[in-house]
């Protein structure tokens, strides 16, 4: 299905059971989720490579009798425009001095849960890319000088999917509203394990 812009990315940390961490202490929010809304001035691109390898024809009786596909290794580079600084600092494996409040490199990088929100190019339907578990890393942030305009140095992130238990083993979902099955609920259920819908009122 072709798509057009990028709705919403919604992310949470998950630990070593592989379960969302809640409150805003070790998770990312109270109910653990975070979306990155408007007021966070949103994301300006989350592009997926590697989602499938291109396979190799091998050969036998002079012909090509089948292709050898390797497992695809998704990875999603991110530019957020205004991500909060200690929600950065978590996602990408800092753990923050509690004398100084300085965050410091732990040599570890957490489980990091993600699900992309796009449209159909109609814009009647929506579709989701699921990411149950990965690593996130900052690679680099670049400062420069003001001039008579601003130089602003936005949130470049990559995030390499990894192995996900509620996926069969697989690293990414793909999921849209135009499928009769779709549910929402149980959709967010599966990318961010332990996830508890709110209370409907």
């Amino acid at each position: 299905m072709a798509t057009v812009g990028l709705k919403l990315v919604t992310l949470a940390l998950k630990d070593e059971n592989g379960k969302i961490i809640t409150g805003v202490d070790k998770g990312l929010s109270e109910s653990g989720l975070l979306p990155i809304t408007t007021q966070m001035w949103g994301t300006k691109t989350a592009n997926i490579t590697n989602i499938q390898a291109a396979g190799t024809i091998q050969y036998g009786n002079n012909v090509g009798v089948f292709v050898s596909t390797p497992k695809g290794a998704p990875q999603v580079a991110l530019d957020f425009n205004k991500l909060p600084f200690e929600v950065t600092q978590k996602i990408v494996g800092r753990k923050q001095d509690p004398d100084t409040g300085a965050w410091i490199e732990s040599g570890k990088h957490p489980s990091v849960a993600m699900l992309i929100e796009s449209e159909s190019i109609d814009r009647m339907n929506k579709v989701y890319y699921g990411f149950g578990n990965g690593s996130m890393t900052q690679a680099s942030i670049n400062n420069g000088t003001d001039t008579n305009a601003e130089t602003m140095a936005t949130d470049a992130l990559t995030y390499q999917a990894l192995s996900t238990p509620e996926f069969d083993g697989e690293m990414l979902a793909m999921y849209s509203d135009v499928s009769t099955t779709f549910d929402e609920t149980k959709m967010k259920q599966q990318v961010f394990a332990g996830y508890v819908a709110p209370a409907s009122k």
